[in-house]
Parts: structure tokens; sequence; C-alpha cells
């Protein structure tokens, strides 16, 4: 990523940045403000977290190529650089065998303790 462009995205506070079930090609970092995580529970909203600055959100789809588990939005102004699956893909390549086995299963549990 170093030598890389990084693309930015400037969003205002509502502005949903993907929702649950979509495909996830991206994760994102952000780098001002701040996005809320949620689901939708029995027709409720749940916020699952906030992000601030410096955080990292979406990653899981792009560890283990599932489905969004969440829907993410600005909860205020913010600025977020996107993380493409060719980044993360060159980043994860370079990295021991071992921990790349660690990051799946610790997604998979994950997703399994949140169904």
């Amino acid at each position: 990523m170093a030598n890389a462009v990084l693309q930015r995205q400037t969003l205002q506070a509502g502005d949903r940045i993907f929702k649950e079930g979509d495909e996830g090609n991206q994760a994102y970092v952000v780098q001002a403000g701040e996005v809320e995580i949620f689901k939708v529970v029995d027709g409720k909203e749940v916020v699952l977290g906030r992000v601030g600055q410096g955080g990292i959100f979406g990653e899981m789809a792009l560890i283990d190529s599932k489905p969004r588990m969440a829907s993410a939005r600005a909860s205020k102004g913010s600025t977020i650089i996107v993380v493409t699956r060719d980044m993360f893909e060159q980043k994860l390549n370079k990295t021991d065998p071992f921990i790349r086995g660690l990051l799946n299963i610790l997604v998979e549990n994950i997703r399994i303790m949140t169904k």
C-alpha cells in the first residue's frame, strides 16, 4: 500500500457504506469521523459498534469472501480510506501461512457466534 494511491471517500452523516448481505470486495480505514456498524433484528436497527479514527471495518468479507454480516454507515461527517481486495491479498500473501490460517479461524468463529 505504500506505493499505491489510496482512494478516499468523504461521507456525510447517514451515508451508507455497505449493507448486510452485500458482497465484500473492500475494507475501510476511518481517516476522520466515525462509522457505525449495525444489523436489523426483528425490524429494528441494533448498533453493534462504532469505529473511529484509525479503526478498520469491513475486513471480514475480505478474509473469508462471504457476504457482509452487518451494515455500515457514517454516524457523522467522515473520511474513509478504501482497502481493495488486491491490496489486501498482496499484504496477506506476504504473511506467514500460520497467521493466514489463524485469521480464517477467527473470522469463522465470529460469524458462528453472531448468528
